[in-house]
């Protein structure tokens, strides 16, 4: 295993000669730590895949390097990187049976007798397929094949790093929690280097200890579940993490006041934005507070989805949504509050750096 470092990466699929299209990633300098588990989170479209094919080496990139260790991959082979991947949809052997899959990557590696044995075992306890190892994979479900595909990417333990992309695509989703929990497990036991990609920010944040956050061929944010959450860097970070996600409010930043349409904002610090940059208040709905005193709002509507609802209102001319507990009063005509360390300032999509605030 080794550290993984990707330094001035950028990709086009453009062939020579063709116009320049828009680079699929424009320009990454990341690097991935022995032995930890990390997702490539964000919307279709974004370089996730991209990306990870790359480091893979299914891919050679248009501009940059990667490296193993101090060893320029660059332009090695997949075999030569020692990587396993697992790919969205399920590649099987039909012909071999769910033992013979899962045991294929050993026996190409001269892995015999006992060694093999235990730990073809081993994987099929964890992906729960015993009760099929001898059946061909000819006849298994989509999920079942998927979670075949699974194992033989885990069935290795000699890997630099196992890559996932988008792998539970196809599995129930009263499965899923289940196999996000097992891999997790796997990775404390072994602590190989895993890169999951996702767009699913509930996969990311219960796989990953660090996420990656990806817009538009860019990497956002690098940092743990808690911080995307509590200090986003980027307002794509925080209108996609979250449920709902937050808030975003154009605004114009004076000193400790940000002007949302008519409504004047109280900020607990100074900023100066530059001029002509596009400014904006950030506040997530778990940190609005609807009562009888604060700013004047306006109740558009109530969505109720169980453990909580979700108040929908406009406030300065936005629409603003706030998170109520169950059993939460809602009044007919709130007003509205803000915590005040869950104010964010943002300027042209970057967190801004304030006064009195880090």
């Amino acid at each position: 295993m080794a550290r993984i470092t990707l330094d001035g990466l950028r990709h086009t699929y453009s062939e020579p000669g063709e116009a320049a299209a828009a680079y699929a990633l424009k320009g990454l300098d990341l690097a991935f730590e022995d032995g930890g588990a990390y997702a490539l989170l964000g919307p279709s479209g974004c370089g996730k895949s991209t990306l990870l094919n790359i480091i893979s080496g299914l891919l050679t990139p248009s501009e940059g390097r990667v490296l193993f260790g101090e060893e320029d991959v660059t332009r090695a082979t997949t075999s030569d990187r020692n990587i396993a991947q697992v790919f969205q949809f399920p590649v099987v052997y039909d012909t071999m049976s769910v033992r013979q899959n899962i045991a294929f990557p050993l026996k190409n590696r001269g892995v015999r007798g006992p060694e093999l044995d235990s730990r073809v075992e081993a994987i099929l306890e964890l992906i729960g397929l015993e009760h099929v190892a001898d059946r061909r994979a000819r006849g298994l479900s989509a999920d079942q094949k998927q979670k075949v595909s699974l194992g033989r990417g885990l069935v290795r333990s000699d890997v630099n790093a196992i890559l996932f992309d988008e792998p539970l695509t196809v599995i129930d989703p009263h499965l899923k929690w289940r196999l996000r929990t097992q891999l997790k497990s796997l990775h404390r036991e072994t602590a190989r280097t895993m890169i999951y990609v996702t767009h699913d920010q509930t996969e990311a944040l219960t796989f990953a200890d660090q996420v990656v956050v990806m817009f538009d061929g860019e990497v956002v944010q690098v940092g743990a579940p808690q911080d995307l959450f509590e200090r986003p860097e980027h307002t794509f970070v925080g209108h996609f993490i979250g449920s709902p996600g937050m808030n975003l409010l154009p605004a114009q930043i004076s000193a400790d006041r940000a002007r949302v349409g008519s409504v004047e904002v109280q900020l607990p610090g100074r900023a100066t934005p530059q001029p002509q940059q596009k400014t904006e208040l950030g506040v997530r709905p778990e940190h609005v507070k609807l009562g009888t005193s604060g700013y004047d709002a306006r109740l558009v509507r109530v969505d109720d989805v169980g453990r909580y609802r979700i108040a929908v209102l406009k406030f300065g001319g936005e629409t603003l949504k706030a998170l109520v507990p169950e059993g939460v009063e809602i009044p007919a005509a709130p007003k509205v509050s803000f915590e005040p360390n869950g104010l964010h300032l943002f300027a042209d999509s970057r967190r801004m750096q304030w006064e009195g605030r880090a």
